[in-house]
């Protein structure tokens, strides 16, 4: 999964007066794959092209126990919790942080083949919806565009700006899905699918500061 794992972003941004801005959030719902991709550029986390590892995707994620084992996602949510908490004295926004990081092991549970760990060793857990594209196709696209909706219509603000974020998820999908898949893995598609998680976050940190939740009874929210 890739831009589904922004709709939990988008959700708590709009659950709560103490829920942190999309920015955060953001890095928050592709934090575990921010670090993969850095161990991934390390040589301590590993993938290769494999054209037959899944109809949709072909990587073969086979050596990630620290970042996509429940007990490591666990711990980055933690940790992410913690830094948002004290960051914005926020223990409220530091636990909502820490379940959207979290949420990415159970969406990717949902598409990946069985590579994903409890605790870093086998055996490994994955209902593999990437090997039926006609149903992981519209689960992520429905996903995003509900929660994407449930934002705008929980928030007051310019339309053109989250219009404008909505537009570069839908592109980065699309190329995601469509786009000739890489020979090999290697630095340049690590660098690649990092600079993308920083374009999607930038676009979410200009979204969010010029949005403000809605109060019952039509009211701003304060931003948190």
């Amino acid at each position: 999964m890739f831009i589904g794992h922004f709709a939990p972003a988008f959700a708590a941004a709009a659950l709560s007066e103490r829920s942190p801005k999309l920015g955060t959030l953001f890095i928050a719902a592709q934090l575990v794959d921010w670090a993969f991709f850095g161990l991934a550029l390390a040589g301590i986390e590993k993938m290769r092209i494999d054209p037959g590892a899944t109809a949709m995707v072909p990587f073969d994620l086979y050596h990630m126990p620290y970042t996509h084992s429940l007990a490591g996602s666990a711990v980055f949510a933690l940790a992410f919790a913690l830094v948002v908490a004290l960051w914005q004295r926020n223990a409220a926004g530091g636990l909502i942080a820490g379940a959207v990081v979290l949420s990415h092991w159970g969406l990717d549970w949902l598409t990946h083949a069985p590579d994903l760990t409890l605790a870093g060793s086998p055996p490994a857990y994955g209902l593999g919806l990437w090997d039926y594209p006609l149903v992981a196709m519209p689960l992520e696209i429905g996903i995003t565009l509900g929660a994407f909706a449930f934002y705008l219509a929980r928030s007051r603000g310019p339309v053109g700006q989250p219009l404008v974020l909505l537009a570069a998820l839908v592109a980065l999908q699309a190329f995601n899905w469509f786009a000739p898949h890489p020979q090999q893995a290697g630095a340049g598609l690590y660098i690649q699918a990092l600079f993308a998680f920083g374009v999607l976050t930038a676009l979410a940190w200009w979204v969010g500061q010029n949005r403000q939740r809605i109060r019952r009874g039509g009211l701003a929210a304060r931003a948190a």
